[in-house]
């Protein structure tokens, strides 16, 4: 099994559709390797493409906007979102079982105004059928 995450000086780089870089977690056997592969410019909805080039099978990630999760998910990629923290951790929690996660995170940061600070469910709308004016979709 091959585990992407977007990676940023060991943390989990929060908005996926910007990573430079992601860090190929490889487990076989009961074994882990692992190695940061630059994108080499690659951005947005070509991010499922480059990881499914790389047999990717999973993706830890923070925030991710809606076309990026169906991309993925097309490219048979599972994506778990809402993730902070060490990118390790994360990799050592999901191989446990035990991986805290967001399974409605859908946040379109470039959609809206705001600074690099947006997280789902600021803006107060929790609607199924409600898109927020900062690009959440509930």
């Amino acid at each position: 099994m091959k585990i992407a995450v977007p990676y940023e000086d060991g943390k989990i780089y929060q908005h996926f559709g910007h990573t430079e870089k992601f860090k190929i977690y490889t487990e076989e056997d009961g074994n882990i390797s692992a190695a940061v592969v630059d994108t080499n410019g690659t951005g947005h909805g070509a991010l499922a493409g480059f990881l499914k080039s790389l047999g990717v099978d999973v993706l830890i990630c923070g925030g991710i906007g809606g076309g990026a999760i169906e991309a993925l998910g097309a490219a048979g990629i599972r994506v778990f979102g809402g993730v902070e923290g060490e990118a390790d951790v994360a990799v050592e929690a999901f191989l446990k079982g035990d991986l805290s996660y967001d399974p409605d995170v859908k946040c379109a940061h470039h959609e809206h105004e705001h600074g690099e600070g947006h997280t789902c469910g600021e803006h107060g709308c929790h609607s199924e059928e409600h898109t927020c004016g900062g690009g959440c979709r509930h």
